[in-house]
């Protein structure tokens, strides 16, 4: 709708399509460092912070050399994330979690062997149980050091894995870092460069329709992404080709825009 509406080769805020900022860039190189040498990491934020955008970033990094699989259920049991692995790596699953596990560590060894990189993600790992992780943790130390484990979930995985009974898993982390939302004019440097990337000229946002983004996203990429598209959506209805205050006070007005005390008024 808004690709045909202003003329574009392709859509605006594509989630394929999000550079890294400058930190961003340098945390993926970290992660690099550590799947060559063998890693546990630890990516944390809140939501909206970028996560995603660098797990992305990693999988797509070297496709030929650097085998990224994700788990992205991480409320599955130990024998279900089994399986995903299984599928991810192109290796036969079994229901016997000892056949599983050989298979995962063979596959790696013979990847090791064609001077491959690995690079397991565990996307929302502050969702899985601990029992879980640790059993995954476990066997990934049978692994050749051509890899690196990376958890990816919100601040409180750092919580859980404090607590001592998880001392075993927190003591062997090799890299984390948290990601902090952007600073307003960061924000605005994102917009404005996915109306580049978009083919969009700066001025399809007036000063005060970027500003009104900027500032109702809260430093959230992911916000600030959803905003601009529905103010775009809501400009292809009006007919106009420039997003004006109006559109995006059209848009804040929606329930989940709106802050909880708030809900309540008529």
């Amino acid at each position: 709708m808004i690709q045909t509406y202003f003329g574009l080769s392709k859509p605006p805020f594509g989630e394929q399509d999000i550079a890294l900022l400058p930190h961003q860039q340098e945390i993926l190189d970290t992660l690099l460092v550590h799947c060559r040498q063998g890693g546990l990491c630890l990516l944390l934020g809140e939501p909206g912070s970028g996560k995603s955008t660098i797990k992305q970033a990693l999988q797509k990094h070297d496709e030929k050399n650097l085998i990224a699989p994700v788990v992205a259920r991480s409320l599955h049991t130990h024998l279900n994330t089994l399986r995903i692995l299984c599928e991810a790596f192109g290796v036969d699953y079994f229901t016997d979690v000892f056949k599983c596990e050989k298979s995962l560590i063979e596959e790696a060894l013979r990847l090791k062997r064609h001077g491959k990189m690995i690079a397991p993600i565990i996307d929302d790992a502050h969702f899985m149980p601990m029992d879980c992780l640790r059993r995954l943790r476990l066997m990934f130390e049978d692994f050749p050091k051509n890899h690196n484990l990376i958890l990816i979930g919100q601040p409180t995985l750092m919580s859980t894995l404090s607590l001592t009974v998880h001392e075993d898993i927190k003591s062997r982390v090799t890299y984390s870092v948290l990601l902090h939302k952007l600073a307003p004019d960061d924000l605005q440097a994102f917009i404005l460069d996915q109306l580049d990337r978009a083919g969009l000229g700066h001025n399809a946002f007036t000063e005060a329709a970027l500003a009104l983004v900027v500032r109702s996203a809260q430093g959230s990429i992911r916000a600030a992404r959803n905003l601009c598209i529905s103010a775009l959506i809501e400009a292809v209805r009006d007919q106009t080709r420039t997003v004006d205050i109006g559109q995006v006070n059209r848009v804040l007005i929606q329930p989940h825009w709106r802050a909880n005390d708030d809900l309540s008024q008529p």
